[in-house]
């Protein structure tokens, strides 16, 4: 627990709280010093059995970290012990690498995976990460906004912003909509937000992709049909016309329709009645049209394969959609967009480092949006509830801009962004043969970069805890611990 220095108000300020219970105290004293070097509090328990002395609240438990304990019936009831204590409470099991565990777990168990020990930084702090990832999820899970990607047009870039002011100056009229791009950049997207701005958001909004639906039933599938109309016709069927009676009718990839209903529909957009197959009673279609296209239609008319008349009757509001990799901007918000519905689903969920995140920035993008979304989930099956750095992608994704290029650009792009952000070291430390006492190294150490970042800011602590990434309080307290005060005088803020 930390509070205010002298003279401010007194407002108390706890760390994330972590639970370790080991019966072997040496091991579970060394955690325990680096979880407080690493700003986590720790609590340690070395009985296996009397664990729940003192707990009056699981919810403010990040994570419990469960050891040795004197068998494996007592570690089998422990386990069960915490699950009932609270479902929803993160668990990692310590083991020594490579050793297999000998207890049973129960499936139903929180267990998110393993630390090893010696315990290692980088290891310890995505577990610690995936946690609070997975706490966030299980707890607020009920509280998170309704997420629904085909309604929001996600992104601050100044494409998106175009196209955000284009549909609100057409979207109450019913003037026909032709909406262009590539393949996943959000098409059908900009048409459901057309429909619900428009006048007509109390009916139906009505899709019909005319590339997957064969020439030959498109026409019965737009306009319905009589029954006996054709062979397999049982029974009369209204077409999509009239579902979307009064409502917006969406039709995706025009560019594939084939000429003979090019000119059946270039009738309805003309006299707007319709019969059905088999029918001759004209039916009235109050609908607003909007269509969609990958093709370059005008390329289309003079390879003769798209009617020049009906392009023009489309063509009465052209919104060009620009391809994600036009908008590189917009990428992290689109990823937290994408996790946010991934969590609403009740499909886990899954973090990216800033590294992470900035690499996919430099990707190129040719599926667009939806090659974005397919990488996000795929991400949150493999690292279920994970942080997931630069060397976890798939090696496409992973960017080789130099290091300090990757610095400058985060910092424009990304800002101070609430992502997990983990630190590698350029090599894994060796451990000296004759052993070291860790408590002391990591003190070393950490005075070592407290008094760099004092140095880097001339003595003024609110700067050097920027540089150390901690609250000014936390290192007035490690500065009075270490005794690094200049004699005589406190430490500048």
């Amino acid at each position: 627990m930390e509070t205010k220095s002298k003279g401010e108000t007194q407002v108390p300020v706890s760390e994330p709280r972590v639970l370790i219970i080991e019966a072997d105290t040496d091991r579970g004293r060394e955690l325990e010093s680096v979880l407080r070097f690493i700003n986590y509090e720790p609590e340690l328990v070395t009985d296996c059995g009397g664990w729940k002395a003192g707990i009056e609240d699981a919810q403010d438990i990040l994570a419990v970290l469960i050891g040795t304990c004197k068998t494996d019936k007592a570690l089998e009831k422990l386990l069960k012990e915490v699950h009932d204590f609270d479902e929803h409470l993160p668990i990692f099991l310590l083991s020594e690498k490579n050793k297999e565990l000998t207890v049973a777990i129960e499936p139903s168990s929180c267990i998110l995976g393993r630390v090893e020990m010696p315990v290692h930084y980088t290891q310890l702090t995505s577990a610690l990460h995936q946690a609070e990832v997975y706490r966030e999820t299980q707890l607020d899970g009920a509280n998170q906004r309704p997420v629904d990607l085909f309604r929001s047009l996600v992104g601050t870039s100044r494409a998106v912003q175009s196209v955000r002011k284009m549909i609100q100056q057409v979207a109450n009229s019913d003037a026909n909509v032709l909406i262009l791009g590539e393949s996943g950049t959000g098409k059908e997207v900009v048409a459901r937000n057309l429909h619900y701005y428009s006048n007509r958001r109390d009916k139906a909004f009505v899709p019909v992709n005319c590339g997957a639906i064969p020439a030959d039933l498109l026409e019965s599938e737009l306009f319905g049909h009589e029954k006996g109309a054709f062979t397999g016709a049982i029974s009369s069927r209204q077409g999509r016309f009239e579902l979307a009676e009064k409502g917006s009718l969406f039709l995706d990839e025009i560019g594939d329709m084939s000429l003979n209903m090019q000119v059946k529909l270039l009738r309805v957009l003309q006299e707007r009645t319709f019969e059905r197959v088999g029918s001759n009673k004209s039916i009235q279609a109050d609908v607003r049209i909007v269509a969609a296209t990958h093709r370059n239609l005008e390329e289309s008319i003079s390879e003769g394969t798209f009617r020049e008349d009906l392009f023009y009757r489309l063509n009465v509001f052209p919104i060009e959609m620009p391809p994600l990799r036009d908008r590189v901007e917009d990428i992290p918000l689109l990823i937290n967009e994408l996790i946010r519905r991934i969590e609403h689903e009740k499909r886990g969920s899954v973090r990216l480092t800033q590294a992470a995140a900035l690499s996919l920035c430099q990707y190129s993008w040719p599926g667009n949006v939806r090659e974005l979304a397919n990488l996000i989930e795929r991400m949150a099956i493999l690292f279920p509830f994970g942080v997931v750095d630069v060397g976890d992608l798939p090696e496409k994704f992973q960017s080789d801009v130099p290091v300090e290029e990757n610095a400058r650009l985060s910092e424009n792009m990304l800002g101070s962004s609430d992502q997990p952000v983990q630190y590698q070291l350029e090599s894994e430390p060796r451990l000296p043969r004759g052993g070291l006492d860790l408590k002391e190294h990591l003190s070393n150490l950490e005075v070592g970069y407290i008094r760099q970042a004092l140095d880097d800011a001339n003595g003024v602590v609110a700067q050097a805890a920027k540089r150390l990434g901690m609250r000014r309080t936390t290192l007035v307290e490690k500065l009075r611990k270490y005794g690094l005060q200049r004699s005589g005088s406190s430490p500048e803020v």
